[in-house]
């Protein structure tokens, strides 16, 4: 099967969001942006995601890793590796926080380079999408991100200041 046939599965469960999650992070070549309500349970610490997303840290200086939440506390302090990854590449991994007029937003997604995405229909489902080779709707997802992404602010860094 050719890598540039429009695929589309249907996602019914935690586990289908997680695998899907996964699939996505492993397929971006240039930038991957997500954004969801807290990251909490969704795999974000897990071994295996935090690897995938280094290799992709590592494959190029100019990869960017873009995390958005309305409340990013639980990937803050409950994903260590999330923060290892933060430490370590400061200069191509973000973490925004939405601001409050933006909280009524409740549908999460993440979008690979302009080509692969997932996405949920409300936080509070777990049914979904995984689309791959999918670019005409990958760029509107990227477009609505990037608009977030210019209202909301850096949340955390990888430094430690302080005297």
């Amino acid at each position: 099967m050719s890598d540039d046939i429009l695929q589309h599965t249907k996602l019914d469960g935690v586990t289908d969001y997680i695998a899907a999650l996964d699939t996505v992070c492993a397929s971006a070549q240039h930038t991957l942006n997500v954004f969801e309500k807290d990251f909490a349970g969704i795999g974000f610490n897990s071994e295996a995601r935090f690897d995938v997303l280094r290799r992709f840290l590592l494959a190029n200086s100019m990869n960017r890793l873009n995390m958005l939440a309305h409340d990013p506390q639980p990937l803050i302090r409950f994903c260590p590796r999330m923060m290892t990854l933060l430490t370590q590449f400061g200069h191509s991994m973000f973490i925004y926080q939405t601001p409050k007029s933006l909280q009524h937003i409740t549908e999460p997604f993440a979008v690979a380079d302009n080509a692969h995405y997932v996405r949920r229909y409300h936080f509070d489902d777990t049914r979904g999408l995984l689309a791959q080779n999918d670019p005409e709707e990958a760029r509107r997802l990227n477009l609505r991100f990037q608009e977030m992404w210019l209202s909301s602010r850096p949340c955390t860094s990888g430094t430690k200041l302080g005297l």
